[in-house]
């Protein structure tokens, strides 16, 4: 394991905040990527150890993880890998879909004429990036086509809700979906067509229709890597 930060002074709250959800995300990406497996015990001196910050931290973001059920608090024994399987896999991009569904039809509303400028914008990049097979500068756009449209919805505590439900994926697997080629680019032009032409029941089943299809996409990645086989 590589170091995430020294301890050579103590943590204020809000870089102890920080550590936490570093740790999190860690030990979250090789619970989701079946580097760790279901069952195994996590021992939050063992981990501080290897990656060079205070036990406090690696507590915390273990609680982080079992409120997501990644993880289950075993009395006595510490902290247990959780079961992750396809169903669960579908559930987070079925909730995710839910949601994004929701905010992007609520955004037909309230974007502004700039704001869809922008989001057309957004979109000839990405045709750029795609045909220049630029998967980094794919994700980004990807993230910034998602996120202008739920800023654009005017429903804040449901963009909040939507943010801490995408945390529950390391963001290289989200990459990994805007990424992979034309099928989920093609979606963006369409979203945004029906956007500008008013059509909030069009957004929401395309909106859904896009994010859901992840799931598939991931799974099917996960069983080449032999996750569950």
């Amino acid at each position: 394991m590589q170091q995430i930060a020294a301890t050579a002074r103590p943590a204020g709250e809000g870089e102890r905040q920080q550590l936490s959800a570093a740790v999190a995300a860690y030990l979250r990406e090789r619970i989701v990527s079946g580097k760790l497996r279901a069952g195994e015990y996590l021992r939050a001196n063992a981990i501080a150890g290897e990656l060079g910050v205070s036990a406090t931290p690696v507590r915390e973001g273990l609680l982080l993880l079992a409120s997501e059920a990644l993880v289950q608090r075993v009395p006595r024994h510490g902290f247990m890998v959780g079961s992750f399987t396809r169903e669960d896999l579908r559930d987070i991009f079925w909730t995710q879909a839910t949601i994004g569904a929701e905010l992007a039809a609520r955004a037909v509303k309230y974007m502004s004429d700039s704001e869809l400028v922008q989001l057309q914008g957004i979109n000839v990049r990405h045709e750029q990036a795609l045909a220049e097979r630029d998967e980094v500068m794919l994700a980004r756009l990807g993230h910034e086509f998602h996120r202008s449209i739920n800023l654009a919805a005017r429903s804040p505590r449901l963009a909040s809700v939507m943010g801490s439900l995408t945390k529950q994926l390391p963001n290289r697997f989200y990459a990994s979906i805007e990424g992979h080629g034309a099928g989920a680019v093609a979606y963006h032009p369409l979203i945004t067509q029906a956007i500008r032409v008013g059509d909030a029941q069009a957004v929401h089943a395309l909106m859904f229709r896009h994010i859901a299809s992840g799931a598939e996409h991931l799974i099917t990645a996960f069983e080449r890597q032999g996750l569950w086989a």
